[in-house]
């Protein structure tokens, strides 16, 4: 197959395009500033149809993935950068398929688990799930990512590609051993002995192992039956106590400080990141992935965890 993944230059991105460009694919990444790697690359600006819409014409699949870092302050600029990376270049990639002679049969569209209620009652499935946005007590920068989130489907959505079933991935955190991926950043914590409750700690954490979560896109590839908001985790989520305490266990770090909201506000600030990533409660399933047929190679955080600190070390 030829697949090309606009924004594909992060962790997510070269998990799949290494995957890919060693099982034989002829894999193209879109990115504003490419560099040398086993697969090719291409420049585009993620704002307007270019030269690069010609990789778009006769490929087979199309994985989205572009989108500044949410990893960040949310500061105007930075959600203003946020909000129109995604919107702008989920509308051109959709106007290069609808301009193509030949265009993929399946576009594969990055959005966020994150776009689901903050809710501890029960499991947001991608069927029944309650969208969130605005709900009592709710930060403001909680509230702009669903907007960001929702305005990223909704431009997808929008596209006029009646050729190119379109699947909007809403992923939990995905999980890999690669270098300043979420894992390596949580497990640097827990080997410094940072690794404890966070707040309540009853906040819960969604996540799904990065071979899952190659082998889901496969799945969503192959199977045609499938379109529209899917969820990609795996079928655990875990609370934020229980998901830290099973981590350290697997590191054989025995202790990890715990911290209270207003120290993580204080860490947040100076990491320059928000506390929504470790704060909102995100506890997503993936009802119809797994009604589909799909099997979880680790649907359990225990032995993904051992996994994925082998494979790290």
């Amino acid at each position: 197959m030829k697949i090309v993944i606009p924004g594909g230059r992060g962790q997510v991105g070269t998990v799949l395009a290494r995957t890919f460009h060693a099982d034989g694919h002829d894999v193209v990444v879109l990115g504003r500033s490419p560099d040398k790697r086993e697969w090719r690359t291409v420049k585009w600006d993620g704002k307007t149809v270019g030269d690069w819409a010609d990789e778009i014409d006769g490929a087979d699949v199309v994985i989205n993935l572009a989108g500044r870092s949410v990893n960040c302050r949310y500061n105007e600029e930075n959600r203003r950068q946020m909000m129109d990376s995604r919107v702008d270049s989920t509308r051109v990639i959709g106007e290069a398929i609808s301009k193509a002679t030949n265009p993929p049969k399946v576009w594969l569209q990055a959005s966020t688990a994150t776009i689901y209620a903050h809710r501890f009652d029960a499991p947001n499935d991608d069927v029944t799930g309650i969208i969130g946005g605005y709900e009592k007590d709710a930060p403001d920068t909680w509230n702009f990512s669903i907007d960001v989130a929702t305005a990223w489907e909704r431009t997808a959505n929008e596209a006029d590609t009646p050729a190119t079933r379109k699947v909007l991935m809403r992923s939990a955190m995905t999980m890999s051993p690669d270098v300043d991926g979420i894992f390596d950043t949580l497990l640097g914590l827990v080997r410094k002995g940072l690794g404890g409750t966070a707040a309540s700690g009853r906040q819960y954490i969604s996540w799904i192992h990065d071979h899952d979560f190659i082998r889901s896109i496969y799945w969503l590839i192959e199977h045609e039956e499938l379109s529209g908001p899917i969820n990609l985790s795996a079928p655990e989520p875990l609370p934020n106590r229980e998901f830290m305490r099973i981590l350290r266990d697997a590191a054989g770090v025995r202790v990890g400080l715990p911290a209270m909201e207003w120290q993580l506000a204080i860490g947040a600030f100076f990491m320059r990141t928000e506390t929504e990533l470790i704060l909102k409660s995100r506890r997503v399933v993936p009802k119809l992935l797994v009604d589909s047929g799909f099997e979880f190679e680790f649907p359990h955080w225990a032995d993904a965890a051992r996994d994925l600190v082998t494979r790290w070390r």
